[in-house]
């Protein structure tokens, strides 16, 4: 009896402390190929891309965008890192979590003067590709799916399931257009210019980006304006890629580009992860799985428009 009185003691005047939700521990090195000196760093893109994590506080991945930040600075520290590889395995998200990933790699190189290549595995289509184009070497599985270049706004309406239920939904707005894409209301024809209006102009910094990225001249971009998806023979022969293979010739371009004869592979993972081959997941499941998994109700946060470089079959 007086054991438990002392423990509970103990636990309530704060000379014990539990978390329930442990905050994540810094990244750490971990080197998964080789024993060479210099090093060739591998970057995980994978599943959908989008700033946060829904979901149980207890049950959440890492933020990518945030993962994608913090691996990029310890790097631009690392002078022994000679090269980027970016394992892309998504089927793109948002507009903007697709745009700060791309800008972050494009400040990299800017910073440190190294070659980024870029390996596409299962799926590496929209948002996925608009950040593949930062690579100097993009190199596509001969089964991957990719391309998708294109802007979809998505909208719910949720006026029929109202009325359904016998519920109204009313706004007191300080303009007409204040509730522009409300679900509970039609949308009007000027509202959807003005939306189509928006959905142009991502469209067009996203042509400029494969435009830039991949030196195409007009005609070819007009081929994938479509928003088709292409397998990685295909983006071969569009000039979307530079060569069909697997991870290993990835690391072999990145020497290649790098000028290094031997290498070795590190990821960046929390000191709970197990990264044993270059294989190894950096967060959660990606390509046609992320998509399989894709909650679209999570991802629109209440019905609000969301402009997505993202394929969605």
């Amino acid at each position: 009896m007086f054991l438990a009185f002392l423990t509970l003691s103990i636990f309530f005047t704060g000379c014990v402390s539990l978390s329930l939700f442990p905050q994540k521990m810094p990244l750490r090195e971990k080197t998964v190929q080789g024993t060479a000196a210099d090093k060739i760093l591998v970057v995980s893109i994978s599943g959908i891309i989008s700033e946060g994590k829904d979901g149980a506080v207890w049950d959440r991945d890492d933020d990518l965008v945030a993962r994608i930040k913090e691996e990029l600075t310890l790097a631009a520290e690392d002078d022994r890192i000679k090269a980027l590889l970016l394992r892309i395995n998504s089927p793109g998200g948002t507009v903007t979590a697709s745009d700060i990933i791309y800008h972050e790699i494009m400040a990299f190189k800017e910073k440190r003067k190294i070659p980024v290549v870029a390996v596409i595995m299962d799926l590496g289509a929209s948002g996925g590709y608009y950040i593949a184009v930062t690579g100097d070497r993009i190199i596509a599985h001969p089964t991957s799916v990719t391309g998708s270049v294109g802007v979809i706004m998505l909208r719910v309406s949720a006026e029929g399931l109202l009325q359904k239920i016998g519920v109204e939904a009313s706004a007191i707005k300080s303009g007409a257009k204040k509730d522009i894409g409300s679900p509970f209301r039609p949308m009007t024809e000027d509202e959807r210019a003005i939306f189509q209006s928006m959905i142009n102009g991502f469209f067009s910094r996203f042509l400029d980006v494969v435009s830039k990225g991949r030196s195409l001249p007009a005609d070819q971009l007009k081929v994938i304006a479509d928003g088709r998806v292409l397998t990685g023979p295909q983006a071969l022969q569009l000039g979307l890629v530079d060569q069909v293979g697997y991870l290993d010739d990835g690391i072999a371009a990145a020497k290649k580009l790098a000028g290094v004869t031997d290498a070795r592979v590190i990821m960046y993972a929390r000191p709970e992860a197990y990264r044993n081959n270059i294989y190894s997941l950096a967060n959660g499941p990606g390509g046609l799985e992320a998509l399989a998994r894709f909650d679209l109700m999570n991802l629109m946060h209440g019905a609000s428009p969301q402009f997505l470089y993202l394929w969605m079959p």
